[in-house]
């Protein structure tokens, strides 16, 4: 048969008593020329299926591949393909095998607007360059939070874009080995980390939305990223931080919200005064914890950023910690002084020390304790007549008044 440049193929159900087996994808992939469009008329065909060639699926958001329950679902092992507009499921449950509903192995590829449903993992890039995942919504399998597998998977895999896409019901978005990538504009809700990121430097990650996991954004050897302009909400089981940062410093994390989180950011000390965080203009909001600092050195720069009305606003792992860091400009929602000159900075530095929180610093246990009553106390007769030396947390020059 002679393909034209574009290939128009359509496969019908007869209406009839009997059960008709579903159409093969794969011998409409194996049959169209590469650089061919495969227009997809609707319907339901049987996977799972292997894209070879450059080419276009389209399925027009009304064709459904449908997988056995066995394996991935879509395999595409090629460069310069596309393939939008197509429902899956049906993926297996193995997790050694990473079973997907679509695998990518290639570069230059673009996976746009599909409709993924009880998968395992959802996409999974591996080894691929600038490919482009842009619009896709991925729902995983009704399994526990352990159980399930990622929504978004990037193993060895750089200067690729993940953007507006949206992800739910599934364990994490993990980018491993994975260098050079920007996240931008998507959605994850119900998981476990939201991102995690681990020895994958120089990611963008912008304005996402990420609420009800676990965690938020994770980074783990992984420095220069760019954290900007995220929501991050609702983080707050296993006593989870919106971000946490471990050995991944010189990045910049810039307006952002971390609002009703366990902690809003937690980060360790950096190796050197060249990796230190930029913490800038982000707001942290009704947060169990606003800032958790561990480690010995500070040196973190925290500038112009709003402190609203978290039950601590910083936390540190032992006395010295967080007075190591810079601190300027922010706002902080329980300062106690006063604008006499009306120039919107605080007459009076705005200082944070230890009292009563050295209690459970030292004694790590009695923290299911903290803003008990008697803590409470205590705290209020440490501050009004203290009975060992304090330790200064923090100390702003510049504080903000609104």
């Amino acid at each position: 048969m002679d393909f034209p440049r574009c290939v128009f193929l359509c496969a019908w159900l007869l209406a009839s008593g009997a059960a008709q087996a579903l159409p093969a994808l794969q011998a409409l992939l194996d049959a169209a020329p590469a650089g061919a469009t495969l227009r997809l008329a609707p319907g339901d065909y049987a996977g799972p299926a292997v894209l070879r060639k450059p080419l276009t699926l389209d399925g027009a958001g009304r064709a459904r591949l449908r997988g056995n329950g066995r394996g991935t679902v879509l395999r595409i092992e090629t460069s310069g393909a596309s393939v939008r507009g197509l429902a899956l499921d049906g993926s297996g449950d193995t997790h050694d095998g990473i079973d997907a509903g679509i695998l990518v192995v290639g570069d230059d590829n673009v996976i746009e607007a599909n409709t993924l449903e009880d998968v395992l993992f959802g996409i999974h890039l591996k080894s691929g360059k600038r490919n482009r995942i842009v619009g896709n919504r991925v729902t995983g399998k009704y399994l526990p939070l352990g159980q399930r597998g990622d929504a978004l998977r990037l193993w060895n895999s750089r200067h690729n874009r993940i953007e507006n896409n949206r992800f739910e019901r599934a364990r994490d978005l993990t980018f491993a080995n994975s260098p050079d990538n920007q996240v931008v504009g998507n959605r994850f809700h119900d998981g476990r980390q939201a991102m995690h990121v681990i020895f994958s430097p120089r990611l963008l990650i912008a304005d996402n939305l990420l609420e009800n996991t676990g965690t938020g954004i994770v980074a783990m050897y992984s420095p220069e990223l760019t954290v900007r302009g995220n929501r991050i909400r609702h983080v707050l089981d296993g006593g989870g931080a919106g971000i946490a940062f471990k050995d991944s410093g010189g990045t910049l994390i810039e307006g952002n919200e971390l609002v009703h989180c366990a902690v809003g950011l937690m980060a360790d000390s950096p190796l050197n005064a060249e990796l230190t965080l930029t913490i800038r203009a982000n707001r942290f909001a009704h947060n169990l914890i606003a800032l958790s600092f561990y480690g010995e050195l500070g040196g973190h720069r925290i500038l112009d950023n709003r402190f609203e009305s978290n039950l601590t606003q910083v936390f540190v792992s032992a006395p010295g910690v967080g007075a190591g860091n810079v601190w300027q400009g922010n706002y902080w929602s329980d300062y106690q002084g006063f604008d006499r000159d009306g120039d919107g900075i605080g007459d009076t530095p705005h200082e944070n020390w230890l009292y009563a929180d050295r209690i459970w610093m030292e004694l790590p246990k009695t923290q299911f304790f903290r803003n008990a009553p008697v803590l409470e106390l205590i705290d209020f007769l440490e501050r009004l007549a203290p009975f060992s030396l304090p330790h200064l947390i923090l100390r702003d020059a510049q504080p903000l008044m609104r």
